[in-house]
């Protein structure tokens, strides 16, 4: 492939992304999101959008997802989302698969076309820990995706086994399964925020903290996160 069709190629990319993004944050009714009301109309018409018909809409979703990913979107707002559509089961399935394959897309297209930019910009950062990748890029990186990716933001960490050319195949499933316990506690909190917004008459924050549909997911997280200041210290800190 020539060098000006690969040019042609990124800035199309590029500009897709922007519109994408756009279009997205265009749509929501900003000036609606201090009203209760709202939110609870808003919950409303999801649950019967998405009951409707579960399978069409966990299929939107999934394309929705692995488009949004693949265009550098954000992985949290997702999680809550695909936990309010889906509940904490169901929407830690989907949000895992499909943020997985985004994620996987991102980085073909990154290794394909940005590989020079990649190594540029992030190499010298992340050079202490390119060698223990290549150690065992399935393992450490099942790791690294266990504990959020050592503080990079998604988009980011999507990109950085440019820098060591990790096998997709190991890309994908270790991202697939490191992805699964912080998913399921994202997904929580949005099934969680759905009960709530469903059943409460107007918003509390004491209320909405108190929920045990809120605090449950909310302890979990904050031992996740522990557990992954322990494994960051014993894998990452402590390397030469």
């Amino acid at each position: 492939m020539s060098r000006n069709l690969k040019i042609f190629l990124g800035i199309s990319y590029l500009i897709i992304l922007f519109a994408f993004l756009y279009f997205i944050f265009t749509w929501i009714e900003i000036s609606k999101l201090n009203d209760f009301s709202y939110y609870k109309e808003l919950q409303k018409n999801l649950n019967n959008f998405v009951s409707n018909n579960i399978i069409i809409n966990l299929i939107y979703f999934f394309i929705f997802a692995v488009i949004w990913i693949a265009l550098l979107g954000f992985g949290s707002p997702l999680l809550i989302v695909s936990g309010i559509l889906f509940g904490q089961w169901l929407g830690t399935l989907v949000s895992v698969f499909s943020i997985s394959v985004g994620a996987l897309i991102l980085y073909s297209f990154g290794n394909f076309f940005f590989r020079d930019l990649v190594n540029k910009i992030l190499e010298q950062k992340f050079e202490k820990y390119i060698l223990l990748f290549k150690r065992n890029e399935f393992y450490y990186f099942f790791i690294y995706r266990f504990i959020g990716g050592l503080g990079v933001p998604f988009g980011l960490q999507n990109l950085i086994p440019i820098l060591f050319g990790m096998k997709k195949i190991n890309y994908f499933l270790s991202s697939f399964f490191g992805f699964i316990p912080g998913f399921f506690i994202f997904n929580t909190i949005g099934a969680g925020l759905n009960s709530y917004v469903k059943e409460a008459e107007k918003f509390s924050m004491l209320d909405f903290l108190l929920s045990p549909n809120i605090y449950s997911p909310i302890l979990m997280f904050t031992c996740l996160m522990i557990i992954s200041l322990i494994i960051k210290k014993k894998f990452f800190d402590d390397k030469d």
